[in-house]
């Protein structure tokens, strides 16, 4: 059987056997809207918990809950993060493996190489004949749009296609096409509008990783359909990095490919720790060992070294820079049509004060790949730590790359970027609410407490600035003027006026 279970802390009247009260109320809607075999939580029972804790915990926005006045935070706990009790009764690993069909393998059927997705073509369920050719027509460019993410495998248009109109079980289509994902979705007309669903699936466990609907006006149907394929093609990717990330974790150490090997990387990139990031960089040196031409590795270990610096992780950030560049190079050598290569050259280069070298590497990881949101942040960086960069167009990459990936792992570092970019401006109180929520992320680093103290600062609120920073040295010690200066020379001015406003010496 799979559980559903809500979180909640608050008041609760007792009467006898019954319990009563808003913290009841919401921690039942919360178990209501937890997946099958999910643990859901509340915004204040996540704070309690989320330093505490060691597990993985995933914003899922504000709800509205009937009877309660106002939207309530919500958290859920990514199952797979949970501790496994090796000689217990195995409570902690059935939950692990709740969405893992029990006659089927826990292990990849790729034998550790990048996965494969097949994206069977929509069903047009408004009863309109005419509208064939638009349901087709998304089909056709989501598959188009996917096809550049470089480390997913897309099945041809021409082998999907002989599966449209008819009643299929998806996991038989996976069988047959040896694929690891499915993507199916319908499409409804109603008069001037179109609702338009669509499901991703892990065909080895049957079971449904990510959907959504979206309801719009038919103006220009053209526009809606580049639209609504850019939108979905950007919501899957993440999800399905994450999903290959977790079944990297459940692998076991001597059964590790050069690709699990990345993903496994991948999942210690996301904790953003020294240690996390430390051994993230060691698993990609392995994965190169087992595949010298595995560009994507290469550029793994030049974005964490680059990592290293940018969260002060580290004692030589000159060496550090100077060997991200170096493991850069060589992936954009190794396969030059990967946007992820690009993305670590240019952001390498940007870290070299080299910005006229960084900004044509950026965006051309873009134009690779336009979905691609840290492409995106790393241009709006780019233009940050340049003095004199603008502002105004940092703050509108940004906004772009929260819309394309707003459940991004690394999202507290889009919205932290995005307060940035406003303080810059001397927009404070808008830049301390994006400040305020990069803060309430349980993986939040550094970065989004002095960004915080730095808003509070300039709002001249000093008590809470100086709480602010206290919270930030004591993810990082390190964190001082002279670092700021060396790593932003010339550039972040309002960010540094405001953090020695607050006490930072």
């Amino acid at each position: 059987m799979l559980f559903r279970v809500g979180l909640n802390l608050g008041d609760v009247i007792i009467e006898g056997d019954n319990l009563y009260g808003d913290g009841v109320n919401v921690a039942a809607r919360l178990e209501a809207i937890a997946e099958p075999g999910g643990i859901t939580l509340s915004g204040k029972f996540h704070d309690e918990v989320c330093r505490k804790l060691d597990m993985s915990f995933v914003s899922t926005g504000e709800k509205v809950m009937k009877n309660i006045t106002n939207p309530i935070p919500t958290f859920k706990i990514e199952v797979s993060s949970l501790p496994k009790a090796e000689d217990s009764i195995k409570t902690e690993t059935t939950i692990e493996n709740s969405n893992i069909d029990s006659g089927s393998k826990t292990d990849d059927s790729t034998g550790g190489n990048p996965p494969a997705i097949a994206v069977l073509p929509f069903s047009n369920i408004s009863g309109d004949p005419e509208q064939e050719y638009f349901v087709d027509g998304i089909t056709e460019d989501i598959i188009s749009v996917i096809s550049r993410y470089h480390w997913l495998s897309v099945i041809a248009r021409n082998s999907t296609f002989v599966y449209k109109g008819a009643a299929v079980d998806v996991r038989e289509v996976a069988r047959e096409l040896k694929v690891d994902y499915v993507l199916e979705g319908s499409v409804r007309k109603a008069g001037p509008r179109v609702r338009i669903t669509a499901q991703l699936i892990d065909s080895r466990s049957g079971s449904q990783i990510w959907s959504e609907r979206y309801d719009r006006k038919l103006d220009d149907i053209f526009d809606l359909q580049d639209e609504i394929t850019e939108t979905i093609a950007a919501s899957i990717e993440p999800e399905l990095a994450r999903s290959e990330r977790q079944r990297a974790r459940r692998k076991t150490s001597d059964n590790l490919g050069a690709w699990d090997l990345f993903q496994k990387a991948q999942w210690h990139m996301y904790k953003f720790s020294k240690e996390n990031v430390e051994s993230a960089i060691n698993l990609y040196k392995q994965a190169i060992a087992l595949d010298e031409e595995f560009a994507s590795a290469h550029a793994g270990v030049s974005v964490g070294l680059i990592v290293l610096v940018g969260a002060n992780f580290t004692q030589e950030p000159k060496k550090c820079i100077e060997s991200a560049l170096r493991y850069a190079e060589q992936s954009v050598v190794l396969d030059d049509q990967d946007p992820f290569c690009h993305y670590a050259l240019g952001r390498s280069r940007a870290f070299s004060f080299q910005p006229e070298k960084a900004e044509p590497e950026l965006k051309r990881a873009i134009e690779l790949n336009p979905s691609y949101a840290h492409a995106y942040h790393g241009l709006a960086h780019l233009y940050m730590m340049t003095p004199g960069g603008d502002a105004e167009v940092s703050g509108q990459m940004m906004n772009e790359a929260i819309r394309l990936s707003p459940r991004d792992p690394l999202l507290w570092v889009f919205e932290h970027m995005k307060g940035a970019t406003l303080m810059s401006l001397e927009q404070n109180d808008e830049a301390s609410e994006w400040m305020e929520k990069a803060s309430r992320h349980p993986s939040a680093g550094f970065w989004a407490f002095s960004g915080l103290a730095a808003c509070q600062a300039a709002l001249g609120d000093q008590l809470k600035a100086e709480e602010s920073l206290a919270k930030a040295l004591e993810i990082n010690s390190n964190l001082s003027q002279a670092f700021l200066e060396d790593t932003y020379p010339g550039a972040l001015l309002e960010y540094k006026k405001n953090l020695k406003t607050a006490g930072l010496h």
